[in-house]
């Protein structure tokens, strides 16, 4: 995992909220909570995803001296914060879901127990990774459901992500969730994901006719061959490319694919499989892009289009239909008392808490919000991943996390896998915690 990003990378007001804290010694121990306030209509459930990339940022939050000299410079610091901040490293505790666990509102999702400038500093950075790939892991993972393992699936969606590090996040996050590889190639690098692609309409446009253009890609590419065939009429290009095939059979190159990236991809994949067939290439697969999500996904399922192999890009990297989730990081305890916030509409529960997830026969029947104490009927989702500081385990390979994540999706009642979930899924609070609620409701 890495996290280049600089400490800065924070909202201003965390700086001058620790200016206060420095001045007035509010050094004790306060326990922060990230949460999703609702969830969307049109999401039934959360895959939490982000969780080691937020511990990299942990273990490695200093500051420079060009960064403190920054700060010195824009004359809102006094030299006591400035000297705070050089000796600055993260010395708290995480208790976290285990990253592609399903989550819903509410659910604490990762704890911060930390002295009190510490658990606020780092809450920009810490909704910013999180939040992000939770949206796209959750994406991915209805991509992934509605393709009911039947196609691959690539990220696409790089030059359409908002930004370099959203577009590396997006190929982990949609990775973690069920995805089968990513075109983009830092992702291999950095996280070991397979990378895979094809080629652009340059590519054809730039030769003389299509055939020229897939001869000279095959043969610099022989073990990476999916041709592009809808660049001018794509039956047309698809008679070309059997024909390509057959000719770069006795230099030992096999076609391995067509991508069709326009057009009506149900009809035409028909076709261009019947092409392909009739000449004696039932072997090449069929790759399909251009504007994809989860929908289209179950349309090619009912219609039962012969299709191996999907592409999904912008609407995956952008979360199109949910771009944002209305999530949050809040102070629930300080100096040993627990604290809450009553504003209309964005009101918290004090205290830092558990999930106990409840099942029947291995599926997913509710979840219970407690405080931490409280015995456990289910299965306790929030774990101890740092103390005082250091991880607990070493770093969770990427494999593992997708492992864990397709297991925890197994879980999810039918009505979940649905595309359109209509049924929520039963999260309730406990009594314990309902009655400190109305307590310091009442004392305010």
């Amino acid at each position: 995992m890495h996290c280049d990003t600089s400490p800065l990378l924070t909202d201003l007001y965390q700086l001058t909220m620790l200016q206060g804290y420095i001045d007035y010694g509010m050094m004790d121990t306060a326990v922060f909570e990230f949460f999703v306030r609702s969830l969307p209509p049109e999401r039934g459930f959360l895959i939490g995803a982000g969780l080691e990339t937020v511990l990299d940022y942990l273990e490695t939050l200093t500051f420079s001296e060009e960064e403190l000299a920054y700060l010195s410079s824009t004359e809102y610091f006094t030299s006591a914060l400035v000297d705070y901040l050089r000796e600055f490293t993260f010395t708290g505790h995480v208790h976290a879901v285990p990253e592609g666990t399903p989550i819903f509102a509410n659910e604490p999702i990762l704890r911060i127990t930390a002295p009190l400038p510490e658990g606020q500093l780092i809450e920009s950075r810490i909704i910013n990774i999180l939040h992000y790939q939770t949206l796209i892991a959750t994406k991915a993972a209805r991509c992934r459901l509605a393709a009911r393992n039947r196609f691959r699936l690539i990220d696409f969606g790089l030059r359409r992500a908002h930004g370099a590090e959203a577009g590396l996040f997006a190929a982990r996050a949609s990775y973690l969730a069920g995805f089968d590889g990513t075109a983009t190639v830092i992702a291999g690098h950095r996280y070991g994901i397979p990378i895979s692609g094809t080629m652009a309409h340059s590519f054809i446009e730039a030769h003389h006719d299509e055939k020229e253009a897939f001869f000279h890609f095959a043969r610099s590419n022989p073990g990476n061959v999916v041709l592009l065939i809808d660049t001018y009429d794509t039956e047309k290009g698809a008679v070309a490319a059997t024909e390509t095939a057959a000719l770069l059979q006795r230099e030992d190159i096999t076609v391995g694919g067509v991508r069709l990236d326009s057009g009506d991809l149900i009809a035409l994949s028909k076709r261009v499989r019947s092409i392909l067939d009739d000449a004696g290439f039932p072997g090449i697969a069929i790759f399909v892009s251009g504007n994809i999500d989860e929908y289209q996904i179950g349309d090619f399922i009912a219609a039962d289009a012969p299709i191996d192999g999907i592409g999904v890009g912008t609407r995956l990297d952008t979360s199109e239909d949910v771009p944002y989730l209305d999530c949050a990081y809040k102070l629930m305890e300080y100096g040993g008392e627990p604290k809450l916030k009553k504003s209309s509409g964005k009101e918290t529960y004090p205290g830092a808490k558990q999930i106990d997830r409840l099942f029947a026969d291995g599926i997913m029947t509710g979840d219970i919000i407690t405080i931490t104490d409280e015995s456990c009927r289910g299965t306790p989702l929030v774990q101890t991943i740092m103390k005082d500081g250091e991880r607990l385990r070493q770093r969770a390979s990427l494999e593992d996390v997708r492992s864990y994540t397709l297991e925890q999706m197994a879980t999810l009642p039918p009505y979940l896998m649905e595309l359109d979930t209509v049924t929520p899924y039963p999260v309730s609070f406990s009594g314990r915690l309902l009655s400190l609620k109305e307590e310091l409701e009442s004392a305010v």
